[in-house]
């Protein structure tokens, strides 16, 4: 058979091809660079669903379960799938884990470290996978990693606490049940010291480690008890820690002495302990809107558009005061 192209067609033909060829080339590459396809995380799915990671300092804490579970709703809701893993406060796991999830092919992180430091492996690994990180709840040291970081407004969470507290009491001793390795809870820490800094009248006499968690702070409290300390204010760097003190306050007969529990959550156990009395207030975060804000963010993000590198989300004050304001059942 001839061939019905002939040696001038050809030679017409040939330059007109490679030409086609290169623009293509040159359109895929400058697609790819307005995508973001340079380490920007963006990952083209073709119609399959995408594979989100999620990992917090702890599951054992309802805030992360409720925050955690309205992602996972709307994730879903997109088609897409998340997976989450809890290393239950401990760092080095979390590493761990999120190295399996990026074996396991995830797009995209969401993060709540539990060291804000020590969590810098996973975020290189991270990187190097162009694997983006959304850091929700809490920052971390090392933020040039992430995409962007969500949080509540810490600082003045503290800040209200403090404030409460300086109407109601005119002097005080105050222990302070924090997490150092949260730089969330260092946030709140700081704003409440910030608050009455200068006042003589507001002492802090000890400062422990409750790992954020309702038994750790119990265990924690019932030691700064058997020790003898003179206190009459306790802030706990959130509601489970605040909890956890109440329940040591319970177990050694100290309810009459009227000591004055601060937590930061709003959650609706810390709540009800509110409108009972038992805990004087906590200023209350809003996980609901962080998942949402967050999960829209991340899309956004996926999608290659511009988004806010640092979003604080607003804290209210709950007290005995405007209690009946609130929903005791669920989160603001």
């Amino acid at each position: 058979m001839q061939s019905v192209i002939g040696k001038r067609e050809y030679r017409i033909i040939l330059p007109v091809v490679l030409l086609v060829i290169l623009l293509s080339a040159a359109g895929f590459f400058l697609w790819g660079q307005f995508r973001g396809d340079d380490s920007t995380g963006w990952q083209e799915h073709n119609g399959r669903p995408r594979k989100f990671g999620a990992t917090y300092m702890t599951m054992n804490n309802p805030y992360f379960q409720d925050l955690n579970a309205k992602i996972e709703e709307i994730v879903e809701a997109n088609g897409d799938i998340l997976i989450y893993r809890d290393p239950s406060q401990n760092q080095q796991k979390q590493n761990e884990q999120i190295m399996d999830m990026l074996e396991e092919g995830i797009t995209a992180l969401f993060l709540n470290p539990v060291d804000w430091k020590e969590v810098k492996p996973a975020l290189i690994a991270c990187k190097e996978a162009g694997v983006p990180i959304f850091t929700i709840d809490t920052n971390v040291y090392d933020d040039e990693y992430v995409a962007f970081t969500i949080v509540s407004d810490n600082y003045n969470a503290g800040v209200q606490c403090a404030e409460d507290m300086m109407r109601k009491r005119k002097r005080a001793n105050i222990l302070i049940i924090d997490s150092p390795g949260t730089n969330s809870i260092n946030d709140r820490v700081q704003g409440f010291l910030d608050t009455i800094a200068g006042n003589d009248n507001y002492k802090v006499i000890m400062r422990e480690c409750g790992q954020g968690e309702l038994e750790v702070s119990m265990d924690v409290m019932n030691q700064i008890i058997a020790s003898g300390e003179d206190f009459n204010v306790v802030l706990g760097g959130n509601d489970p820690t605040a909890l956890g003190v109440l329940a040591a306050l319970q177990m050694n007969n100290m309810m009459q002495k009227r000591i004055m529990i601060y937590g930061i959550d709003g959650s609706p156990d810390g709540k009800v302990m509110i409108k009972e009395g038992y805990i004087e207030g906590s200023s209350a975060q809003q996980p609901m809107v962080i998942a949402a804000t967050a999960c829209d963010m991340a899309y956004d993000y996926l999608a290659g558009k511009e988004v806010d590198p640092y979003v604080v989300v607003p804290v209210t004050m709950i007290t005995r005061s405007n209690i009946d304001q609130f929903d005791l059942a669920g989160w603001q």
